[in-house]
């Protein structure tokens, strides 16, 4: 089947990054359109997802050819299609979180990445479902698969991620202890499921979790600050539980010698990313299609904190690097 070409004016708005730095590089620029290629579609962005990621790559902390357009998360419909793709069409409604350059009017995807919207769901959920859904997903199924009565400590409870991951734990009948900054952010997380949270900005959260516990710790710390919580995180642990480092919000975590794990109680460490638990189209799958279903159905409740014009990128941005938000991020195009 060959490509599918529609009528399109030549150029559209983009953010460009052309030099690592603040959010100040983010600037607004009209580039040639993206054409599908063999194998990928060509999406009109209607909702755009912001998060971590988006700000390591533009730091330099992740590498990134420059200049580029940041963002892999988002929702559109198909506008055109590259040879030898059949798995979507021309006017599909679909959400991925693997767009190359989403913070764009128009992105491309592989069409093997891109995730049919249920009939009724809005873009903006299919824009804040997925990655940090899929994420919070692989965390409580996979790589802890939480068991009833297991008992986790979630940080930045009140956050993107750790909102889902509150909810999917106690769907698997865990115990949940989140860390929050504020009272407020304290209330969102006990809604979305935790049963007790610590603010720490005010407690000592090691002691907290030991007091909760009756001394004997969690089975599983889900961290994505990383410098200023991660060795701390390790004394929270029960003996031979398992910290899963998946981001690094208050910068990266120094280098440890691995006997240090042996002296905390024979601890597991792992630093996972979704790209891994979606690496086959049947995790792909499982995942998006668990995530989707129950947001559909209200069983997963997304919050969406602020939604931006694309021209105003860098302001989610600093949001994001001040902890300001609660839930999701969007742009809209």
């Amino acid at each position: 089947m060959g490509a599918h070409p529609v009528a399109r004016c030549g150029t559209v708005k983009a953010i460009v990054v052309r030099a690592h730095g603040g959010p100040e590089v983010l600037t607004l620029e009209t580039v040639p359109d993206p054409l599908a290629g063999p194998g990928h579609a060509l999406v009109r962005m209607e909702s755009i997802g912001v998060n971590f990621i988006d700000i390591y790559f533009r730091r330099g902390q992740y590498s990134a050819s420059l200049p580029y357009t940041p963002g892999t998360e988002g929702a559109g419909v198909v506008v055109a299609v590259g040879d030898d793709v059949t798995a979507v069409a021309v006017g599909d409604r679909v959400a991925s979180q693997n767009f190359v350059g989403a913070y764009a009017e128009l992105a491309l995807a592989r069409a093997d990445r891109l995730v049919p919207l249920p009939g009724g769901m809005s873009m903006r959920d299919g824009a804040a479902a997925l990655l940090q859904g899929m994420t919070a997903h692989y965390l409580a199924a996979s790589t802890h698969t939480l068991q009833a009565g297991d008992c986790c400590l979630v940080h930045a409870a009140a956050g993107g991620v750790g909102l889902l991951l509150c909810q999917i734990a106690r769907r698997h009948g865990a115990f949940v202890i989140g860390t929050v900054s504020t009272a407020e952010k304290a209330t969102l997380a006990t809604e979305a499921g935790a049963n007790e949270t610590i603010l720490y900005t005010r407690q000592d959260f090691v002691t907290e979790v030991k007091r909760i516990t009756g001394g004997v710790g969690v089975q599983v710390v889900y961290d994505s600050v990383g410098a200023t919580t991660f060795l701390k995180g390790l004394d929270c642990l029960a003996p031979r539980g398992m910290m899963v480092l998946f981001g690094q919000s208050s910068g990266p975590v120094q280098p440890i010698d691995p006997q240090l794990l042996s002296q905390k109680g024979s601890l597991f460490l792992t630093r996972p990313t979704l790209t891994s638990y979606v690496a086959t189209p049947a995790d792909l799958r499982w995942r998006a299609g668990d995530v989707l279903a129950w947001v559909h159905d209200g069983s997963l409740r997304l919050r969406l904190d602020r939604e931006l014009p694309l021209a105003r990128a860098a302001d989610a941005h600093r949001a994001l690097e001040a902890r300001e938000t609660t839930g999701k991020v969007l742009l809209a195009p």
